[in-house]
């Protein structure tokens, strides 16, 4: 059965990997030619990715994952330096506003996206030391979240918002079925509503994304722009698309077409059964997900998965809501799809490590 469950796994993330590929190169091929010369200047960079996210795929597939354990504070120590790090200027490179890659030559590399990964494997660490003890206040939930606190500090900072709620909701999830007392979370959460409203509203274009979630038509050469074209290219799609590589919304119409709403343009040129093979590939991957925590050999294993798992389907979730217009848009790429550069990296290494999770029983 684990064998299985990895082949399925497998599988599903390679048609996702695939269909990435096709729409990468179809979305963006015209705004590459116009502004690079080469209109398979994005695919090339995303084929690179790929070759990276493979080889650490491969690799964390080949160790016992229980070996992370003795990487967990480690590598939580090294994203959150990272995540300083890259806020310094000169060194992080900014763009549109946002401070948050590092830039090596044609590769670039986002640090949220390791420390997303790292806060995940320390809590699942965490909540398999702790035992009963997770479900004191002192000694079980203040700890994770002084580090979930800390993590999304500097990650705010980036500005980053999307990213740090994303984070946030998994932790918090993890925490909850790990038997951490509701009183405690709900308390939090109650205690951070007046912070995420100042976060929102006192930057102006959250406030103005926002207004264009209520209402895109108040300002539709602005903030609502880019739901509206969104909203067009599905609309525009009908039931079997346009055709591969038609897509009008694409000719510098759809802002990001080929990152945050490649799903809008999988709508126009594939249409609704284009849009629904995807979401059922991502149905078919979060339920081969859930057999893997059922039967993780190991309680670290169990919240482990359970944490990579979540992160991939909020996002998911997230990206294709956001194009659908019931979703603010928070600028999270589609897992295995966008071109997505460094999260594209770490979708390949979380299969690796669930993969390795799924061969339950198989270690000495």
């Amino acid at each position: 059965m684990a064998r299985n469950i990895r082949i399925n796994l497998f599988t599903v993330s390679v048609i996702l990997i695939c269909i990435g590929i096709v729409m990468i190169y179809s979305s963006s091929s015209i705004f590459a030619a116009e502004r690079y010369k080469d209109s398979f200047f994005f695919l090339k960079r995303h084929v690179s990715f790929l070759a990276i996210g493979l080889l650490l795929m491969f690799f964390v597939m080949g160790i016992d994952y229980r070996r992370l354990v003795k990487f967990a504070k480690p590598l939580l120590i090294v994203s959150l330096f990272m995540l300083v790090l890259v806020l310094i200027p000169g060194i992080g490179r900014e763009v549109s506003g946002a401070r948050r890659w590092f830039r090596f030559k044609f590769l670039s590399f986002q640090p949220s996206e390791l420390a997303s990964l790292a806060i995940i494997i320390y809590t699942a660490d965490f909540i398999n030391r702790k035992g009963n003890l997770i479900k004191t206040f002192l000694r079980g939930f203040l700890p994770p979240v002084c580090v979930l606190g800390l993590g999304s500090l500097f990650i705010l900072a980036q500005p980053d918002l999307g990213t740090t709620l994303a984070l946030a909701s998994v932790v918090f999830i993890m925490l909850f079925i790990a038997g951490v007392r509701p009183l405690y979370l709900f308390s939090l959460l109650l205690a951070s509503i007046p912070a995420l409203y100042v976060l929102i509203f006192s930057v102006p274009y959250r406030r103005m994304r926002m207004m264009a979630f209520v209402n895109p038509w108040f300002d539709p050469k602005g903030s609502g722009f880019q739901i509206i074209q969104s909203q067009i290219a599905l609309g525009s799609g009908g039931i079997f698309g346009v055709g591969l590589g038609h897509s009008k919304q694409k000719l510098f119409y759809l802002p990001a077409a080929h990152t945050d709403f490649i799903f809008s343009i999988i709508g126009e040129e594939l249409g609704l059964l284009g849009t629904l093979g995807v979401i059922v590939l991502f149905m078919i991957f979060i339920g081969e997900g859930l057999k893997i925590i059922k039967n993780a050999a190991d309680k670290f294993g169990y919240f482990l998965a359970l944490g990579l798992i979540l992160m991939i389907s909020l996002r998911a979730i997230i990206n294709i809501g956001v194009s659908c217009g019931v979703v603010p848009t928070k600028g999270l790429p589609l897992p295995f799809i966008s071109y997505g550069g460094s999260s594209f990296v770490f979708d390949l290494v979380s299969v690796g490590i669930l993969i390795n999770i799924a061969r339950t029983g198989e270690y000495p």
